[in-house]
Order: C-alpha cells, then sequence, then structure tokens
C-alpha cells in the first residue's frame, strides 16, 4: 500500500492528534504523511461557536478533503464530529480514551477567590450551564482558539479563569495548575482522538480497524447516540460519559436549561449487550422526563 495521507487541522493539538495516528499505523508497517488543513473554526477566532452554526464548524474542511480524494483519512478530536456525517464519510478508528474530563485554570490573581466569585472564560453552552447550575450567578466571557491562545488571553483578559478538557493539557504537555470539577460530566466522546475515511474505500478502512480500541468505540458509540436522539441536529447544553469495565457499563447523560436552572440527568450501570442502542434508549427517558420540552425551549431561545 502507498504512503496513508492524514488530514489534520493545523492547530498544535490537532497535529498531535495525527502524529498519534500515524504512530499507530508505523507500529503496524504502514507509511503515513500528515496533511495540515486550515478549518473554519480556526479561521474565525471571534465569534462563539454556537453563533457559527457549531455543527460540524471543525470537520468541514476536512471532509471536502477526504471527498476530493486529497487525503485518505482524517483525524478529528471526536467530540468536535457532527452526529450526522456527509454521506459517504463515516468514523473507522478510536483510538484508547485518556483524558475526558474538564479542568479549571486560574491566572495568578484568582487563585484565592473562591469559585462562585470567579467569572469564567467559556464559549461552551454545556460548560456554561453546568457551571450556572451550582454557580447561578456567575459571568462568563467569550473565548476562543488552541490551548496555547486560550492561555495566553488568561493571562491578558479580563476574566478569571477558564475550562479545558484535560486531555488538551496532557497532550501538549503543559505545566499549568488545573482544578478537578467534580460538578461538569464532559462533552460526549470528549477525550478520544477518530479516524473518518470514505465508506467505499475498503482497503484503508480494514486497516484502520487495526489500530481501533474496541471498548472506546463502544462507549463513544453510546455517548454519541445519546446526543443524536436528544438534540436532533441542534447544539443543546449536553454532557455524556460511559465507562466499561468487564462487561459492565456507567453511563451518566445530562441535559441542561441554558441557564443551567433545570437539568435532568441520568446515571446508570448495566451489562453491555451488544444488540441494544443503550445511548437512544437513555436520552428517550430524558426526553420523556421533560427533556422534550426542554429542548424546544433551547431550540427556541437559540433560534435554532
Amino acid at each position: 500500500m502507498k504512503s496513508i495521507r492524514i488530514g489534520t487541522r493545523n492547530s498544535p493539538l490537532a497535529l498531535w492528534q495525527a502524529r498519534e495516528v500515524a504512530r499507530h499505523l508505523q507500529n503496524n508497517n504502514y507509511k503515513t504523511e500528515i496533511t495540515p488543513i486550515l478549518s473554519s473554526g480556526d479561521k474565525n477566532l471571534t465569534q462563539p461557536l454556537y453563533a457559527l452554526g457549531i455543527t460540524g464548524i471543525f470537520t468541514r474542511d476536512l471532509d471536502t478533503a477526504l471527498l476530493n480524494s486529497e487525503v485518505d483519512i482524517a483525524v478529528h478530536s471526536l467530540k468536535d464530529v457532527p452526529t450526522a456525517l456527509p454521506e459517504n464519510i463515516e468514523l473507522i478508528a478510536y483510538l484508547q480514551r485518556d483524558f475526558h474530563q474538564d479542568v479549571l485554570v486560574r491566572k495568578a490573581s484568582s487563585l484565592q477567590k473562591p469559585l462562585h466569585e470567579l467569572k469564567v472564560a467559556t464559549s461552551s453552552l454545556r460548560r456554561r450551564a453546568f457551571w450556572l447550575r451550582e454557580f447561578a450567578h456567575a459571568e462568563f466571557s467569550d473565548i476562543r482558539g488552541n490551548v496555547q491562545t486560550r492561555l495566553q488571553k488568561l493571562e491578558d483578559l479580563d476574566f478569571d479563569a477558564t475550562i479545558f478538557s484535560l486531555a488538551g493539557i496532557k497532550r501538549m504537555d503543559l505545566a499549568v495548575e488545573y482544578e478537578e470539577l467534580p460538578m461538569m460530566i464532559s462533552a460526549p466522546s470528549q477525550g478520544v482522538v477518530a479516524v473518518a475515511g470514505l465508506s467505499s474505500n475498503k482497503e484503508i478502512n480494514e486497516v484502520l480497524s487495526q489500530i481501533t480500541h474496541p471498548e472506546t468505540q463502544i462507549c463513544v458509540q453510546m455517548e454519541r447516540n445519546f446526543l443524536s436522539t436528544l438534540e436532533g441536529g441542534c447544539t443543546a447544553p449536553i454532557g455524556a460519559f460511559a465507562e466499561m469495565q468487564d462487561g459492565q457499563v456507567r453511563f451518566t447523560g445530562r441535559l441542561c436549561s441554558l441557564d443551567g436552572k433545570d437539568c435532568i440527568e441520568t446515571d446508570k450501570i448495566f451489562t453491555f449487550e451488544e444488540n441494544r442502542n443503550y445511548g437512544k434508549e437513555l436520552a428517550e427517558e430524558i426526553l420523556n422526563n421533560g427533556g422534550r420540552e426542554l429542548m424546544s425551549v433551547i431550540k427556541a431561545t437559540l433560534k435554532i
């Protein structure tokens, strides 16, 4: 087989992820080359993601490169990948999840402030709503950019702290102090590197199947089914995390109103059965427990 062309965003974190996929493929004796592509989400760093039409903002340029045969595969942070993919594109491989958590990073001048007094910079509807659930009077600032850019903005601009995916900090090997946030439930499939390819490219898909981590794949497919059943294609404050051990799965999920005042949750442990769509089942429980009305309000507020 010729060298496998790996498409990726060109941020430092995305390039790390592409190199990690390349490493797995090279360990299986396949040649690789990395092709960075500037994404629409990286070009506009001023507007919050929900104002840009968040679905696919970081993936559409890589989708185009795949469909135009400019690259053979595309590497993504899975939480950025929409649950509905373009025709002839599918997720083929999932690397083992490392760090799924959200963590808080403060600026030096705010180290002694109690959590409820912090002005937090985040453009994530999920992070804002889950924070407001605990601290109803919190103030926020929008923030965009890669991990390094946001750390610089934390020092330069008028807010106290920001929230990161722990995976980004660990993968970039950044020497920053952070705090765990037990009240947060991570975004569905957070902390997972995934590889997309063309459904029609059977040879490369067979190669990719050799590097996937089966338990991670089961868990994130559950989380993404939960997400797609709840949101129906729009963005909303939704968290989901599934963890598998010895055939047992623990699934925690949450849907919140934008102001954090109305939240519906699930937290269940069950024995995994291959032919059941647990994500859909658990999401339908939430929809039938007030979630449908909550989603209607969210869509109306965001004018979706």
